[in-house]
């Protein structure tokens, strides 16, 4: 019997994990040696997200850029250092995960914040696209979060938290937020389809 052909979903999936081992490797075997704790490493990117936000209000886009992907980088980081050193626990699931939506609640909102101080023409646009991008980013966590919850694994999607701080990073970069929002609007939406028809897959195998 031939092996089932890979689908580019979990093409994608297989991609992610490789590129996040190939970067966090390295500062892994150094931070095993410590006694820096994967929350810790939570905790810490938390922070940084904060100093992004302070960025991203003052109206300096490209340094908040670069904080967003240092935040990012902790974001992986501690996860790869809890399994490497066999310390996973479901308190620090439930800690990192609730602090990944609190991070990228607060960097979409403060986005809001800066075109209200500004009085700029676009904060009708740009409320109700930050207001879609924060209800697509936790409905798809939602989905997979439920699914895993009857025992259905839910990595798919096109879209998942890291192309996100991508797509913020490259708004803030290039100055264009309010198209950096609408496409993370709709591949937000996109993989919320995907993870439900997964599941539905699943279920009815």
């Amino acid at each position: 019997m031939g092996s089932e052909k890979q689908s580019p979903v979990s093409g994608l999936v297989r991609a992610r994990k490789i590129g996040a081992q190939y970067f966090t490797r390295p500062m892994v075997k150094l931070l095993a040696r410590t006694s820096v704790t994967p929350n810790t490493l939570s905790w810490t990117g938390f922070m940084v997200t904060l100093v992004a936000v302070w960025l991203i209000i003052s109206g300096h886009h490209l340094a908040a850029g670069f904080v967003v992907l240092a935040a990012g980088f902790f974001d992986i980081l501690d996860g790869a250092l809890a399994r490497s050193t066999d310390r996973v626990t479901r308190f620090g699931a439930v800690l990192d995960a609730t602090l990944d939506r609190f991070s990228e609640a607060v960097l979409l909102f403060s986005i809001v914040i800066y075109y209200a101080l500004n009085a700029d023409e676009w904060l009708v646009i740009m409320v109700a696209l930050v207001g879609a991008a924060v209800t697509g980013s936790f409905l798809v966590s939602y989905v997979r979060a439920r699914a895993e919850s009857q025992g259905v694994d839910c990595q798919v999607g096109i879209s998942t938290r890291a192309e996100r701080v991508i797509l913020l990073v490259l708004g803030l970069w290039l100055g264009q937020l309010v198209i950096a929002l609408a496409i993370m609007v709709v591949l937000s939406f996109i993989t919320v389809g995907q993870r439900l028809f997964h599941v539905w897959r699943q279920a009815a195998k």
